[in-house]
């Protein structure tokens, strides 16, 4: 079973905090750089293409993750597991009550009638996506830690 779950806990965790360390690197750049009317359009073409890899990716994390922090037979392995598991708690709970809302608003304006009172997001967004890919590369570093120990 630990084969099967060690392989399966990097990948999924290594997809994870691969885009959300990339979106660090050159997406958000990217996107706090356009004029609000682009960065509206562009936001809202991105935020489609992670749903539903990026949720998979986490949920799947944490679960293989609860699984090898029961399963392992080594101490220091099943402490690695477990702060990863917390970790990817942690990212999919900023993932789920602050960036998604504002992912799925942003896919219901139109960026050539952009309300009255449109508030730009994107400190804000960029702030909490900063926060959950830390905490998502965090949990790779732990799993890795994990896997080390038991290999």
């Amino acid at each position: 079973m630990l084969a099967l779950l060690a392989p399966l806990t990097l990948l999924l965790n290594g997809l994870a905090a691969g885009v959300l360390f990339g979106t660090q690197l050159g997406g958000f750049p990217y996107l706090a750089s356009l004029p609000v009317d682009r960065y509206v359009h562009a936001h809202a073409f991105f935020g489609t293409r992670y749903d539903p890899a990026m949720p998979l990716c986490l949920v799947g994390t944490v679960g293989c993750d609860t699984a090898l922090a029961f399963l392992t037979p080594e101490p220091a392995a099943r402490a690695a597991f477990a702060v990863a598991a917390v970790l990817a708690v942690a990212t999919a709970v900023i993932s789920v009550t602050r960036n998604a809302p504002v992912n799925r608003w942003m896919r219901t304006l139109d960026p050539d009638r952009l309300p009255a009172d449109f508030a730009d997001p994107r400190r804000r967004w960029g702030a909490w996506n900063r926060r959950r890919s830390v905490l998502a590369v965090a949990a790779l570093l732990a799993n890795c830690a994990g896997l080390g120990v038991l290999l």
